[in-house]
């Protein structure tokens, strides 16, 4: 992970947390900080070992052909059917 600047804040943990989180860092031979970072990091999707997935890739995919061409009927359609049209 390229880091160019680091952002310094405070946590709160539950001391058996807290242990668990040193115990880990003195293992891996590396500071509480780098492995709060990887986990919050893991935790986002922002690992580097697999492509962040975008949520809203494909998002306008409908499976139809004509969609773009026919949106203002498609609208005004589903919007009658939710009764939102003005009368």
């Amino acid at each position: 992970m390229l880091v160019r600047s680091m952002f310094r804040t405070t946590i709160t943990l539950p001391e058996e947390l807290a242990a668990i989180l040193m115990r880990e860092a003195k293992r891996r031979e590396s500071s509480v900080s780098a492995i709060v970072r990887e986990a919050v990091g893991s935790f986002l999707g922002l690992t580097d070992t697999k492509p962040r997935r975008l949520p809203f890739a494909a998002l306008g995919r409908s499976g139809q052909r004509h969609t773009a061409r026919d949106a203002e009927k498609i609208l005004a359609r589903e919007w009658n059917r939710a009764g939102l049209l003005p009368t």
